[in-house]
């Protein structure tokens, strides 16, 4: 059990959630230019395109979070794929990891459907809320430490937003470690707690749970490191914490 060492920069929000504020958000997520490396790289992958897609409009900027706003579950991905959120506009959206994300998802009751194609395909999602702790493609999929961490308060703000959080799935290792580093930041005292598929552990009374996972990504899917069976257990696992029936 971690001992909490102080919260403050929390906002508390009871009732029902601020539309506004989450508007105020994304404008704000979306018109932001703080990282030249990735504003050059995410607008030059949008003009050029890839071959398959280039008939689309590229989306080409920032991404925001995406979901339901009253959810108990939030996703945690890297960064937006070049020629996926890239180019559609929403997290996980149009690419390989997408492909077996919310298939998982709707299999575990969390999407209405199973397929993510475009902004305007239907989807929606319940109790969970999706995002990544950098919101702009990085060059080779990698952000540097410094663009990271000039993105991360985006998903502080909108942990601030989601009054009913109570676990938090991390997909992949960065995906972990800079979501232990946005607690540690805001006073919760962590130990050096290990990443592992399936890993569980707990901010504390009243806190949510953090649950870790491979990333769905095709390197990860493809050679059988995250099979189907694997994923699916992360949201059985998901499911019992939210019920109750796991204590890490």
């Amino acid at each position: 059990m971690v001992q909490l060492g102080g919260v403050g920069s929390f906002i508390p929000l009871t009732g029902e959630v601020s539309m506004d504020a989450w508007e105020a958000l994304e404008k704000e997520i979306v018109g932001c230019r703080k990282c030249p490396r990735l504003v050059a790289w995410r607008e030059e992958v949008a003009r050029k395109k890839r071959r398959a897609y280039r008939d689309w409009t590229y989306w080409g900027k920032p991404v925001p979070g995406f979901g339901d706003h009253n959810a108990r579950v939030l996703i945690v991905g890297l960064a937006p794929g070049a020629h996926g959120a890239n180019r559609t506009g929403r997290m996980f959206t149009g690419d390989g990891s997408g492909d077996f994300l919310y298939p998982a998802l709707y299999r575990a009751g969390f999407a209405n459907q199973p397929t993510a194609t475009h902004r305007g395909d239907g989807l929606t999602l319940h109790d969970v809320f999706i995002t990544a702790v950098v919101r702009c493609v990085p060059p080779q999929n990698r952000p540097t430490a410094r663009e990271i961490a000039t993105c991360l308060p985006y998903m502080g703000r909108e942990i601030d937003l989601l009054p009913n959080l109570q676990v938090i799935v991390t997909l992949g290792r960065i995906a972990f470690d800079w979501t232990l580093r946005l607690y540690r930041e805001r006073g919760y005292t962590i130990p050096r707690w290990r990443f592992a598929h399936g890993a569980t552990y707990s901010l504390g009374e009243g806190e949510p749970t953090i649950v870790a996972s491979y990333h769905p990504s095709r390197q990860n899917t493809q050679t059988g490191r995250l099979t189907r069976e694997m994923f699916d257990a992360i949201w059985e696992k998901v499911k019992e914490l939210l019920r109750g029936e796991e204590r890490p």
